[in-house]
C-alpha cells in the first residue's frame, strides 16, 4: 500500500469520466470532505478447493470440473494433451464454492489436471484437488486498491467528486485483453458514484498499478471496492450537510428511479424513520448500489462493545428485474451479505519477500456462522423487467453499510478494510 500511496504524487494516467468542473467546484464549496480508502488483496477461500477429473484417450479428452470458462478451459486443455478444443469434452460440475476463482485465462487446474494426464499416457483418469495451502498461497487475488477522493457541497447544493483510483488490471496481459477500452480496465472502476448519483462535478481517473501479484476477478469484481468507497463518502457529504443519510441519497436519485425504489424500501422495512432502538453500543448505517443489472440497498444494525464488531440485523431490498426463483434470490443476497461481511471483518493477503503469509484458514479467516448477523431481511421488488443477476449484487453494500453505521454509532470513520474498531 505505501508503493501505492507514493503514486498520488505522479501525473493521473488514465481518465475514466469528466463532467462539469470538478476543481472550479471543490475551490468553491461550502463543505468539503476527503478520504482516502485502502483495500487489500483478497483469496477466494472456497470451501472446496480446486478440483478436477480428467480421462485422456488417444482421439478424446474428457474432463469433470466446477468450471467457469468452459471454453477457453477447454482450449487450454486441449493445448496441453495435444488435441483439438473440438476433442476435449468438459463436464461442469456443481462446485463447493467459487466466486470468480475458476474463471481465468489460464485455466491453470484444468491445465493441471490435462498435463498430469498426458504425462501417464492416458493409463487411468486422474484426479486432482489442490490442497488448503495450494489454493491460499497459489492463487489469484481481489487486486489490492487505493482510492483518494475529494467531495463537496456548494452553496446552491450540488456536488462536487473528484475521484483517482489505483489498482491493478485483471484483464491487462491476458487473453481477455481485447475486453479493454482505450487502455482502461472496466472492471477497475465499475459501479462509480458518477455512474450512480446525480452528480453535477465529477473527474475519475485510474493508474494501473504495476505489480507482480497474479489477480482475478473476486465476487462482485470492482464493485467490491467502488461499492464501499463511493457509499461512505456519500455518508461523509450528508454528514457534512447535516442531512439524514437515506433522504441525501434519495435527493440524488432522480435520474436513478431503481435505486431510489430499493432505498426507499429498505429504509420502510428497516423501520428507518422510526426511532431506533438506541441501546449503549449500537447503530445502524445504510448503503445503495447497482451491479450486473441489479440494485440492492441494504441497512445494517451493528453493535461495538469491548473493541468487538457485531452485525446484528441487515435489512436488504433488492430489485432484480422478474424474480424467476425467489428463494433462490434470498438466498443469494444472504450468501452474498456473509460473504461481503467476511472480507469486511477479516480478510486480507499480505507478502513479505514475494511469498503470501497466509497459508489456511487459521491465518486468512472467514466468517464463521456465529459471526452471521442474527437476522438477515430480504425484500424483492416487484417487476416485469428482465431478469439480471442475483449471485454478486448482495456484496457489495454490506461493507459501507456496516461502516456506515459503525460511524453513526461512533463517531469513527472507517476506510481501510479489513475494519479495526
Amino acid at each position: 500500500m505505501t508503493r501505492y500511496s507514493a503514486v498520488r504524487a505522479e501525473p493521473e494516467a488514465l481518465t475514466i469520466s469528466s463532467h462539469g468542473d470538478a476543481e472550479a467546484a471543490l475551490a468553491h464549496a461550502a463543505h468539503t470532505v476527503e478520504g482516502e480508502f485502502e483495500f487489500p488483496y483478497l483469496a477466494h477461500a472456497p470451501m472446496e478447493p480446486l478440483t478436477a477429473v480428467c480421462r485422456l484417450g488417444p482421439e478424446q479428452c474428457e474432463i469433470w470440473a466446477g468450471c467457469q470458462f468452459q471454453t477457453i478451459d477447454q482450449m487450454n486443455a486441449a493445448a496441453q494433451v495435444g488435441l483439438q478444443p473440438a476433442q476435449v469434452i468438459i463436464h461442469t460440475l456443481a462446485a463447493g464454492g467459487t466466486f470468480g476463482r475458476r474463471a481465468n485465462p489460464e485455466s491453470d487446474y484444468i491445465a493441471e489436471v490435462a498435463s498430469i494426464a498426458k504425462a501417464t499416457g492416458g493409463k487411468y483418469p486422474v484426479r486432482l484437488i489442490w490442497t488448503r495451502e495450494d489454493d491460499i498461497t497459489g492463487g489469484k487475488y481481489r487486486p489490492l486498491n487505493l482510492h483518494r477522493i475529494s467531495a463537496a457541497i456548494g452553496k446552491d447544493g450540488t456536488i462536487a467528486y473528484r475521484q483517482r483510483v489505483v489498482g491493478q488490471s485483471i484483464l491487462a496481459g491476458t487473453a481477455l485483453a481485447a475486453m479493454m477500452h482505450n487502455g482502461v480496465d472496466p472492471s477497475a472502476v465499475e459501479g462509480n458514484a458518477p455512474e450512480q448519483y446525480d452528480l453535477e462535478n465529477t473527474h475519475l481517473s485510474w493508474t494501473p498499478g504495476k505489480v507482480g501479484v497474479p489477480v482475478l476477478w473476486w465476487r462482485s469484481v470492482g464493485h467490491t471496492h467502488m461499492a464501499f468507497s463511493k457509499e461512505v463518502m456519500i455518508d461523509e457529504l450528508a454528514q457534512a450537510a447535516g442531512e439524514d443519510p437515506v433522504a441525501f441519497r434519495l435527493a440524488r436519485l432522480g435520474k436513478h428511479p431503481r435505486h431510489a425504489a430499493v432505498l426507499k424500501l429498505a429504509a420502510d422495512k428497516a423501520g428507518w424513520d422510526q426511532p431506533f432502538a438506541r441501546q449503549p453500543g449500537r447503530g445502524r448505517g445504510v448503503a445503495v448500489h447497482e451491479s450486473f443489472g441489479t440494485v440492492v440497498a441494504q441497512i445494517a444494525e451493528v453493535t461495538v462493545a469491548g473493541g468487538k464488531l457485531t452485525v446484528d440485523r441487515v435489512v436488504c431490498a433488492v430489485d432484480c428485474g422478474i424474480a424467476v426463483t425467489p428463494d433462490v434470490v434470498r438466498a443469494q443476497m444472504q450468501s452474498g451479505i456473509g460473504y461481503g461481511l467476511s472480507a469486511a471483518l477479516h480478510g486480507k493477503i499480505t507478502l513479505t519477500d514475494g511469498h503470501v503469509d497466509q497459508t489456511n484458514f487459521h491465518q486468512y479467516q472467514v466468517l464463521r456462522i456465529n459471526e452471521m448477523p442474527r437476522l438477515i431481511e430480504v425484500y424483492i421488488v416487484p417487476s416485469t423487467n428482465p431478469p439480471s443477476g442475483v449471485g454478486e449484487p448482495g456484496t457489495p453494500p454490506i461493507a459501507p453499510a456496516v461502516a456506515n453505521a459503525v460511524f453513526a454509532l461512533t463517531g469513527k470513520r472507517l476506510r481501510a478494510l479489513p475494519f479495526q474498531v
